[in-house]
């Protein structure tokens, strides 16, 4: 069974002209906005990734993202995961999505912070927009040989938005030809611990009970790519289960394994 999905920017944008452009730009990297695929379960298995650029086993540096709800410590176990690599020696990146220092980005902070407001497929595609804008150097940096440390990915877009009512499988189509995640690590933390940490509700999501429905979300996402680390647990032995769990998939990608693509198979 098919269906087509067609994907339109929302006309209500007004004055926001350029931001629809950007939009439409990034997306045609890599979607073809009105496309036909076959309806494949929620929950996804390994089989979902596909080799890209000839199934190539050059020697590249890994794509590790880390995932999880708001506050669960992202941001600080990714600097640490940072130095304790470029310690070891590796070429190693941080990058965070979304990326606001594009004009993508500036669109989607001014929406987080409060400062605009967006209908919820509009700022979903934004999102996907700040990625796609970002696929190519990603790409380039892998197979130069840099790992890249990527705090939040397509994943947070679609629990993000799926929590929200949007249709689950239209918030993944966007996402479709990204670069797969060699590894993703999702910090898991109860909702009611993570909104004890401190700045808890600086930002449009930090809501208690939005961050319960976008954990559920996440559950659908899973797959064995993805390895779980309780981060309730104090700092230093997540700390040491990423490091842990992160070089052994350095190592496998320096020893040479293909690409894949996100969701497109």
């Amino acid at each position: 069974m098919t269906h087509a999905c067609t994907f339109r920017v929302s006309k209500s944008l007004g004055s926001r002209n350029f931001g629809v452009l950007a939009v439409r730009r990034s997306l045609n990297l890599g979607l073809n906005i009105s496309c036909k695929r076959s309806v494949r379960s929620i929950r996804m298995e390994n089989g979902n990734n596909c080799n890209l650029m000839g199934a190539s086993n050059e020697s590249r540096g890994a794509l590790v993202v880390f995932e999880g709800l708001d506050r669960s410590g992202k941001t600080s176990q990714c600097g640490k995961l940072l130095s304790y690599l470029e310690g070891m020696g590796h070429s190693v990146e941080l990058w965070r999505f979304p990326d606001r220092t594009t004009s993508v980005g500036q669109m989607i902070s001014a929406y987080l912070t409060n400062k605009s407001q967006l209908d919820d497929h509009t700022i979903h595609l934004l999102f996907s927009a700040n990625r796609w804008e970002k696929r190519s150097m990603m790409e380039a940096k892998l197979k130069a040989g840099t790992t890249l440390i990527v705090d939040r990915y397509s994943y947070s877009g679609v629990a993000f938005s799926s929590a929200k009512g949007l249709d689950f499988e239209w918030c993944k189509a966007p996402e479709n030809g990204l670069i797969a995640p060699d590894l993703v690590v999702y910090l898991d933390i109860p909702p009611e611990k993570a909104a004890e940490r401190g700045g808890y509700g600086g930002e449009r999501y930090e809501q208690l009970e939005f961050q319960k429905k976008v954990a559920q979300h996440y559950k659908l996402l899973e797959d064995s790519s993805w390895k779980m680390i309780d981060a309730s647990q104090c700092i230093e032995d997540v700390e040491k289960q990423v490091e842990e769990i992160v070089l052994e998939h350095v190592v496998t990608c320096q020893k040479g394994k293909p690409l894949s693509s996100l969701w497109s198979c």
